[in-house]
This record gives C-alpha cells, sequence and structure tokens, in this order.
C-alpha cells in the first residue's frame, strides 16, 4: 500500500508531470486537442472551463517549446470535431431535446441559441465559436434547424482554423517568453504547475457542485427524497431550510461546513507540529521576491499595502459599518446578529490559533511586533465577509448571474490574500489556513440564518439602497487608506 502511495505521488508530482511531457509532446498536444473538442461539445462545453485550461495548455506548450503547428492543428481538429458531434447530436434528436434534461429545466439555452441562430444564419456557426454562453449551443441549434450538412463543414472548419490561433496562440507566446522576463526560484515551475492544476480542477468542481447542490440540481432531489422518507430525516429537512415551505435546503452550505471542519483543524494541526516554512511557503516567498523586483517602481509593493489596507480590521469595520448599521435601523435583527457574530468570531478564532501554534513569520515590522502569522487574519476576514455578502446577494438573483457574484469574491479576496506574500509577513501555507477558516464562518452562517429568519432579509417593498451603502462603505474606505497607514 505503501509503495502504492509513493508511485502515485511521485506521478502526480509536477515535476515529474513536466518532464514526462516534455519527452512526449504528443502526449500534451493531443490533450490540447481533446480539451477543444470538450469545450465545443454541447452541454459539456458549458461546464469545461476550456479557456482556462487552453491557456495554460498552451502556455505549457510553448515553454517546452512544442511544435506551433501541430499545436494549432490540434486545437483546430478538437473544435471541428466537437461542434460536428452536437451538430449530429441535433439532427438525430432535434424533436427530443427540448423535453430532455437539461433543457427540459432551463429551455432558455435552447431559445437564446435560436435567436442567435436566426439573426446570423450561417455565420451564427463562425460568431458562436467567440461568444462563450452559446458557443456550445449553436451546433446542436444548426442542426435542429435543418443546416445544410456541407454548409455547416464549410463554415465550421474555417472558422476553426481561425479560432485555435486566437485561444492558443497566446498562451504559447506567453510561455515562451515569461522565463525570458525574470529567473523562476527553484522550484517555482512545480509550484506553478501545481497552482494551475488546482485552480482548473477547484473551478470546475465549483462549477459542477453549484449545480447540483443548488435547488434545480439532480443530487439536491435525490437527497430531498431520501430526507423525507424518515421522520428524522423530514424534521432536518424542515428545521433547515427557509420558513416558506418553498425554501431551498442549505445543501451547498452544508457540503461547505463538512469540507472546512476537516480542512482547518487538519492544517491548523500541521501547521503546530511544523512551523517551520514548508516548500511551497518557501517557493511562493522567493517567487514574491522576484516579481517584487521585477516591476518597476516598487508598483508592487504600493499595491499589496493597498489590498492589505483594504482587508484589515480598518479596512473591513469601513466596508461592512454602513450595512450593519442600516440593518439594525431597519430591524433586521437576525442579519445583524448573523454578520456581526461572523465578523466578532473569526477575530476571536484567529487570535485563539496564533495564541496556541505560535509560528512566527517571514518578516515582521514594526506595526506587527509580537503578531504570529497562523493563520492569516486579512485573508480569514476577507473570505468571511466578501463571502457572505457574495452569498446573500446572489440568492437574489437568477442562477446565471451568481456565478459571476462568486468568482468576484473569490478573485478579490486571492488579491487580498497573495498581498500578505509579496509584502512578506504571511506564508502561503498561513493563506491558504486563513481562507479555511473563512468559509468555516461562511458555511455556519448560512446555514443558521435561514433557521432563525422568519422573514426575507430585505423584503421586496422595502429595496436594500446597494448604491448609497455601497458609496458610503468605499468613502469610508478611501478614509480610512488615506489617514490611517499601516
Amino acid at each position: 500500500m505503501s509503495n502504492t502511495l509513493a508511485t502515485l505521488t511521485h506521478w502526480l508530482d509536477p515535476t515529474t508531470l513536466m518532464a514526462v511531457l516534455s519527452d512526449h509532446p504528443i502526449a500534451l498536444i493531443s490533450i490540447i486537442g481533446l480539451v477543444s473538442l470538450l469545450e465545443s461539445l454541447a452541454i459539456i462545453g458549458l461546464l469545461v472551463p476550456g479557456v482556462v485550461i487552453l491557456t495554460a495548455g498552451a502556455s505549457l506548450a510553448g515553454h517546452l517549446e512544442l511544435s506551433l503547428p501541430l499545436l494549432l492543428i490540434s486545437g483546430a481538429l478538437g473544435a471541428i470535431i466537437g461542434d460536428g458531434v452536437s451538430f449530429w447530436l441535433g439532427v438525430r434528436y432535434r424533436d427530443q431535446l427540448p423535453g430532455r434534461w437539461p433543457f427540459s429545466r432551463h429551455p432558455e439555452w435552447l431559445d437564446h441559441g435560436q435567436q442567435f441562430f436566426h439573426r446570423h444564419g450561417s455565420w451564427s456557426i463562425a460568431f458562436g465559436r467567440f461568444v462563450g454562453p452559446v458557443r456550445p449551443i449553436i451546433p446542436l441549434v444548426a442542426g435542429m434547424l435543418n443546416m445544410p450538412a456541407a454548409k455547416f463543414f464549410l463554415v465550421n472548419g474555417l472558422s476553426a482554423l481561425a479560432w485555435s490561433p486566437a485561444y492558443l496562440l497566446p498562451g504559447y507566446l506567453l510561455g515562451q517568453t515569461w522565463q525570458s522576463l525574470f529567473t523562476l526560484p527553484d522550484g517555482a515551475n512545480g509550484l506553478l504547475i501545481g497552482f494551475a492544476c488546482g485552480l482548473i480542477l477547484c473551478a470546475f468542481a465549483f462549477s459542477f457542485l453549484r449545480r447540483q447542490l443548488g435547488r434545480e440540481g439532480r443530487l439536491y432531489h435525490w437527497l430531498a427524497c431520501r430526507m423525507r422518507k424518515t421522520s428524522s430525516g423530514r424534521r432536518l429537512w424542515w428545521q433547515l431550510r427557509h420558513p416558506d415551505p418553498e425554501g431551498e435546503f442549505p445543501l451547498a452550505s452544508m457540503a461547505l461546513l463538512i469540507f472546512a471542519v476537516i480542512s482547518v483543524p487538519a492544517m491548523s494541526l500541521t501547521a503546530l507540529a511544523h512551523p517551520e516554512p514548508w516548500w511551497i511557503d518557501r517557493v511562493a516567498a522567493s517567487l514574491a521576491i522576484s516579481l517584487n523586483a521585477l516591476v518597476p517602481n516598487n508598483f508592487l509593493h504600493q499595491v499589496s499595502l493597498i489590498l492589505s489596507q483594504l482587508g484589515d480590521g480598518s479596512g473591513m469595520a469601513a466596508l461592512v459599518a454602513p450595512w450593519l448599521l442600516w440593518l439594525l435601523l431597519k430591524r433586521r435583527h437576525a442579519a445583524w446578529l448573523h454578520l456581526t457574530a461572523a465578523w466578532v468570531g473569526i477575530a476571536c478564532a484567529n487570535t485563539v490559533l496564533k495564541y496556541l501554534i505560535q509560528r512566527p513569520r517571514p518578516g515582521t515590522p514594526a506595526f506587527l511586533e509580537g503578531s504570529m502569522s497562523f493563520p492569516s487574519a486579512h485573508t480569514a476576514g476577507a473570505v468571511a465577509v466578501f463571502g457572505l455578502a457574495a452569498a446573500f446577494i446572489a440568492e437574489r438573483q437568477p442562477s446565471s448571474r451568481r456565478r459571476w457574484i462568486y468568482w468576484g469574491a473569490i478573485a478579490l479576496c486571492t488579491l487580498i490574500g497573495l498581498s500578505r506574500i509579496t509584502l512578506g509577513v504571511h506564508y502561503l501555507s498561513d493563506i491558504l489556513g486563513g481562507a479555511c477558516l473563512g468559509l468555516l464562518v461562511c458555511a455556519l452562517v448560512r446555514i443558521s440564518y435561514p433557521a432563525f429568519v422568519r422573514q426575507p432579509s430585505v423584503p421586496a417593498t422595502q429595496p436594500l439602497p446597494v448604491l448609497w451603502l455601497s458609496a458610503i462603505s468605499l468613502l469610508l474606505l478611501l478614509a480610512r487608506i488615506l489617514w490611517l497607514p499601516l
């Protein structure tokens, strides 16, 4: 068993994978073609983060100096085959598709595709390749609407020859030139590849689970049927749903809670047993030093300082104070108590963990004298505040808009966390530990809140003054940055 785990770990090591791909360039080129095919397939293309994977793969191909013509041909062939399969499915099942999943649940997907096809005709095959939301649907719609096969494959082939360079060439050129801009520290190749692979995997998992764990997902309905078969299951299902009989069970929040309950103790115990910098910490710190040296006029350091001011206690207070005051004045006590408890809970948990683990910082400026490193309070606070804000805003939006709200919050939290590394006051593992702690608080609040509230957080008759509250928060944050430096 131990030998099997050792072998698996060896092959999953980014450095090993990079060496294998370097010795077998056809494997990477084939992967690019396969991703292009999947990204072009009906429905599957909506789930696969194809642009991210193709850019990362093309960048790696450029770094390894693989054949550019072969790479572009592989991408074009994959796109042609993927669209061709989608077209065949549209021809073969044209009368059955509207009644089959997922179009039975999302008829607007076919409606948007048909509107796009009627507007642009045969050119929609070419235009659709570069329009994300309708890209995997247009070939399917073309088959359903009896587009001549010869005309389809002519436009399909010519547009794929233009699509492949547009999507792959920027990443390939980046892969060829980025190493000439600055020298990467030892181990940075593996860390960056591992980070990119992890990001792609998380993006795919998040997109899939967001649909499955939501009210319209199959997993949600399967679990609902199982829970309602027992009296205890029905009671739990009722208690954790919104009091509205049509309310949604917080299945996604419970899954997040399970992940956080496992990850927070695991990372904390690991940091306690090994307080010295981990391998990823040393590589990330070296990479941050190289980036700081590369960017002129100390620009990266200044941007990191502003992000840190946004994520510290004073910055978060400036952002959330107007919203908490509004909730209190409007007697939204449940929301006010949960958000305040989340903020206080994050502060207390960070203080306790820092005291117990006693991990020294990589660098300790005067204003952080006596403060420990693990976990990152900035990251934990940002994940809790922006994560909860995204969750409460997203629940009032259509399903198609929710992902942009979540990804906006993720991007902002990521920047705040990385700013602590570029400033040299935290390790990468501190950032990861803080993020897991913030997710734990988000999950607890999202599970607890519906059980206490007996009315929507903001009724339709009393709209939330988003613009006014946002403007006040930004003004307070600007004042904090100008007059309360670190």
